[in-house]
């Protein structure tokens, strides 16, 4: 287990039973970016990678 599994194993675990939207994850990373604009660049990839299809993910 990577230590970044801590957060996800977290976020399982608190909200794992819940359906949230895309525009909720979307304004729940905008806030994050806005108080650690140092993971601006990490918080943008991560965005990224979810926007796209999983066949795209196959060919990076």
């Amino acid at each position: 287990m990577y230590a970044t599994d801590r957060g996800i194993e977290e976020l399982v675990d608190r909200r794992g039973d819940e359906q949230v939207s895309v525009e909720w994850l979307a304004d729940r990373l905008r806030a994050f970016v806005d108080l650690n604009p140092e993971f601006e660049n990490a918080v943008d990839r991560v965005a990224s990678f979810l926007a796209r299809d999983d066949a795209d993910d196959l060919e990076d």
